[in-house]
């Protein structure tokens, strides 16, 4: 294989890219010897990347000196060190989260790795035109400077190779159109689509970057996995993957979304509990508070019970056929009481064959989804920026649309 210095440069880039997020700072020396890449090599780097507003930098602060080191003779102690950090100051990209009833946005720095917090909120709608409305009611009151990215997770399967959602049993009138285009009326910028679960997914391990290898399970208004393995997105020939909640429960006889019956999601995401809730206490307000307050007060009914009994076998079959030990889990199900996460772990652990040779581990965790859309932008956006020489342009998004699974 002949690698060409243009492509040689660019995967130097991404490997500090990747490597100072992993980091979150860190100095010019440590970057190049922890890349194996020699100091000017890695300088050069650095430099390009300041001057495009990649990175930022920042001094190193000396603590105040103690009241008897001030009374001896000053003496010059060399320039304070250099760290170097991704752009925190200017937001460069443009985060959404299409859900089902409703969409969040977020304007995102480069340096970004908080949980999710969205500026603003509208409702979804029920079809293309509703949605396209009140996103750009949306942008009217986000105003951003020189955006060089449109991030959107989207739920159901995704094409990455046209960028097009080919199903969402939840949200099917996504299935008719060209997202990407639509979100080119409003803001002149390259737009990326990435599947939530696996944005969930990459942004726990961007912000958890020594859990290199899990499952992740989200509870929401559906219920979806994703996998990373080896701090790597598991990727598959086919766009179905981690559909946990498409899993069928015996006896449960609820018509889903996807057009089967009995699909795990009907009971554990938010409207199945909801309606579970409702059937065993039919005095009680059926709303998601008045459900974590009875579940504090009377403990695991045997509905609710049976319902985790459900979902656990659905991740432990899982960790047996993927080989893993690791379970993260966000969304709903960490709001309940803590008995809730104690009876899903346990029964977890009894279906897993991991657990008869050592530990396995399941942890609750604040969602990521911003986290990992930045990372999948600077991936997919920043190097092309980059490689294409105009770090002070936009491009137009006719021209530069991306969509990525695996970033």
């Amino acid at each position: 294989m002949i690698v060409v210095p243009s492509h040689m440069g660019r995967m130097n880039k991404l490997a500090l890219l990747r490597r100072l997020r992993q980091l979150g700072t860190a100095s010019r020396a440590e970057l190049a010897k922890s890349l194996g890449l020699s100091q000017p090599t890695c300088g050069k780097i650095v430099q390009e990347l300041l001057r495009s507003g990649v990175l930022e930098e920042l001094r190193r602060t000396r603590p105040a000196p103690t009241p008897w080191l001030a009374q001896l003779p000053k003496r010059k102690l060399g320039r304070p060190g250099v760290l170097l950090r991704l752009d925190c100051s200017r937001p460069r990209f443009l985060g959404i989260q299409l859900d089902v009833s409703r969409t969040s946005l977020a304007r995102l720095a480069l340096g970004f790795t908080g949980p999710d917090a969205w500026e603003m909120e509208v409702p979804t709608g029920r079809s293309a035109a509703q949605w396209l409305r009140h996103v750009g009611e949306a942008a009217r009151a986000l105003p951003v400077g020189e955006l060089w990215g449109v991030l959107v997770s989207v739920p159901g399967l995704l094409d990455s190779a046209r960028g097009r959602v080919l199903f969402s049993p939840n949200l099917h009138w996504t299935e008719t159109v060209d997202l990407r285009a639509l979100l080119g009326r409003i803001w002149p910028a390259p737009v990326v689509l990435m599947q939530e679960e696996q944005a969930l997914a990459l942004g726990h391990y961007q912000v958890h970057p020594g859990s290199e290898s899990f499952l992740l399970v989200d509870f929401g208004e559906g219920v979806g996995g994703a996998v990373v393995v080896n701090g790597r997105l598991q990727a598959n020939p086919l766009p179905v993957s981690g559909e946990l909640g498409h899993t069928p429960v015996p006896g449960n006889r609820r018509k889903c979304g996807c057009g089967a019956v009995g699909c795990l999601e009907t009971l554990v995401s938010l409207r199945g509990l909801l309606e579970s809730f409702a059937e065993a206490v039919p005095r009680a307000h059926p709303s998601w508070e008045s459900l974590c307050q009875h579940v504090a007060r009377r403990g695991l009914e045997p509905w609710l019970a049976a319902t985790l009994d459900a979902t656990a076998v659905a991740i432990a079959g899982a960790l047996n056929v993927i080989g893993l030990r690791h379970v993260v889990i966000t969304g709903l199900l960490t709001q309940l009481p803590s008995v809730v996460l104690e009876h899903l772990t346990a029964r977890i652990r009894e279906g897993a064959l991991w657990a008869r040779f050592g530990e396995v581990q399941v942890q609750t965790a604040p969602r990521h989804r911003a986290a990992g859309l930045v990372a999948a932008g600077i991936e997919k956006l920043v190097l092309n920026r980059l490689h294409d020489g105009v770090p002070g342009t936009t491009r137009p998004a006719a021209s530069a649309h991306a969509t990525t699974q695996d970033p």
